[in-house]
């Protein structure tokens, strides 16, 4: 494999070009080889790394919030009010992305609170508005949240919903655009990988990864590894997603069942597995690289399982997604 490739971004294509865009992510992330790691795995690995995207610490989630920060302001928003876990390597993405363009931050966890660490320390920091529902049920944020955007109306404000992970379709054309970005960086490597991994939670990222493969034509299946959602579901939302992502971005192309392999959440979402936990020092000591034990780790440990059972053939892409403030907190699954 050739040396790393991070030349100037390509244009976006077609309607993709038509769609207004805050500017947030220092494009293009390098994609470059692995060559430890693809000695111990038998495999050439390239990494795309979506942790160096710039804003913050890094990570996937700034590609779809360039689209979602600019639909705020197209519609004459003055506040963003979103959810997730306390740990939620999104909800601080937003909050700098809302900062950066003088939008009020407004976030609401599940639980009954949070130790200031990691993600919930940078928070905090910040000062933004963080409220905890008391339930430690995942979609008691989704009742908060609705209960955020009626108090912030009746104060004369003009709020923006956006769902858990910024999972809709306009927040996947980030990934649609970051398709385009990749065929241009494999096509100056002389590339032709046979599928592009990823860690699959609320699913936008797969689903404009999914979109972003028909509109380039690419030559890779996008694996993703179910590390919150039951498989079903994610196939369905993928699925859904990626045809409604494909239809902004102007291509007309039928988008079939998604790739998405079960067997690697471990014990819960958000808990290290003791795998996930093997794959994150394995990647750490052989390239330097740090992956986050809810998403990253238990992707990569996918991808070395299925490489040692032989059963992966040609080159791999690994989607390095960031996280690293999780890698700070007691419960992010940091190293040992």
């Amino acid at each position: 494999m050739n040396a790393a490739v991070n030349a100037a971004a390509p244009p976006d294509p077609g309607s993709l070009a038509s769609h207004p865009r805050a500017s947030l992510v220092l494009a293009p992330t390098p994609l470059h080889p692995a060559p430890r790691l693809s000695r111990e795995l038998g495999v050439p690995i390239l990494l795309k790394r979506d942790d160096l995207t710039g804003l913050g610490l890094g990570g996937n989630k700034l590609r779809g919030l360039e689209y979602i920060i600019a639909d705020l302001r197209r519609n004459g928003c003055d506040c963003l009010v979103t959810g997730a876990g306390p740990q939620s390597n999104w909800t601080m993405l937003t909050a700098l992305a809302c900062l950066r363009y003088q939008v009020e931050p407004h976030v609401v966890c599940y639980g009954e609170g949070a130790a200031s660490e990691g993600n919930m320390r940078l928070h905090r920091w910040l000062g933004t508005d963080v409220r905890f529902t008391g339930d430690p049920d995942r979609s008691s944020v989704d009742v908060g949240m609705a209960a955020v955007m009626a108090e912030l109306r009746a104060q004369g404000k003009r709020p923006y919903l956006v769902p858990r992970g910024g999972a809709t379709p306009l927040g996947a054309l980030g990934y649609v655009r970051a398709s385009v970005e990749l065929a241009a960086q494999l096509t100056a490597l002389g590339e032709r990988p046979s599928a592009l991994w990823l860690a699959t939670g609320s699913c936008g990222t797969q689903s404009g990864l999914v979109a972003g493969a028909a509109l380039t034509d690419a030559p890779y299946r996008v694996v993703g590894v179910a590390v919150s959602r039951p498989v079903a579901q994610c196939r369905e939302r993928v699925r859904s997603l990626a045809a409604a992502a494909a239809a902004l971005a102007g291509t007309a192309a039928a988008i079939g069942q998604p790739e998405v392999l079960d067997g690697w959440i471990g014990p819960g979402y958000g808990v290290p597995s003791p795998e996930g936990q093997q794959a994150a020092r394995l990647v750490a000591a052989t390239e330097g690289v740090f992956l986050d034990a809810t998403f990253g780790a238990k992707a990569m440990a996918a991808l070395v399982a299925e490489c040692r059972a032989g059963r992966v053939r040609g080159t791999q892409v690994f989607l390095v997604g960031g996280g690293a403030p999780t890698l700070f907190a007691g419960s992010g699954g940091g190293p040992p």
